[in-house]
């Protein structure tokens, strides 16, 4: 690493703790957030067993190519038609998310579903119908990815969110408790707003996202497995960063 790397690092460390808290515009975020995950894991554990996934098996599935983003999103730009089949889809299936046009086609708010789970011990609130796909996700990681170089143990892990901080007419996933980001700090997004751009990690001249992040293509499979979507695919090189876009009515096998 050279000196504007060692004086650039504790800014991207920092800011990315900044982001799972807030979210810089572009990559989503909310400060009330991650307090509430934390809060909820420690309170709502009868209500996070509820949800039976001890014994939970999955369908394989994949996520929905209407509903990815570089299908309505080209070069930074969106394509309404597009873009608003995607968040009807996702308000009918998760709630609204507290805007007059989502209230249109769902009376129930996306985040009324909120449940508090752990993943890989770690606590996080994402949306109670995709609580069994992730479960099935790490159930996936730890029974496959356990050859050192697919090993990766997460540190900080961020759901839903209740401030849209996408720019312009796009509605962040996290609004709905569909997506979920691991460790900004260590898988960056080089298509967002700074400090990703222009730190160490996005200034190395690499041939894929898979190069840029921490994360294994182990763990980026199993989450593919069932219905999630890995940004690292999009223009953003969004690489902390998953969602789920399969069918929700379809995640359960048992």
């Amino acid at each position: 690493m050279n000196a504007n790397g060692r004086t650039r690092a504790p800014l991207l460390v920092a800011a990315a703790l900044a982001l799972l808290a807030a979210g810089p515009l572009g990559l989503d975020g909310g400060p009330a957030a991650e307090a509430r995950e934390s809060a909820k894991a420690k309170t709502s554990k009868t209500k996070a067993s509820r949800t039976g996934t001890k014994s939970v098996l999955c369908r394989l599935q994949k996520p929905q190519k209407f509903l990815k983003r570089r299908t309505f999103v080209r070069k930074g730009v969106l394509n309404p038609k597009k873009h608003a089949k995607a968040v009807r889809y996702l308000v009918e299936h998760y709630g609204h998310v507290e805007t007059e046009e989502t209230r249109r086609h769902n009376p129930e708010s996306a985040y009324s579903h909120a449940t508090a789970v752990r993943f890989m011990g770690l606590p996080i609130s994402i949306h109670e119908k995709i609580a069994p796909a992730l479960h099935c996700v790490e159930k996936r990681i730890r029974k496959t990815c356990k050859r050192k170089a697919s090993r990766y143990t997460p540190r900080a892990v961020g759901g839903f969110r209740t401030v849209n901080s996408y720019r312009g007419a796009e509605i962040s996933n996290h609004l709905f408790g569909i997506a979920i980001d691991i460790d900004p700090d260590r898988n960056p997004c080089c298509g967002c707003v700074d400090p990703w751009p222009t730190s160490p990690l996005c200034q190395e001249k690499k041939r894929s996202a898979y190069e840029r992040t921490a994360l294994s293509r182990c763990w980026i499979r199993a989450f593919e497995r069932y219905g999630f979507d890995w940004l690292g695919h999009d223009e953003l090189e969004d690489t902390m960063h998953f969602e789920f876009l399969g069918n929700p009515d379809r995640i359960r096998a048992n």
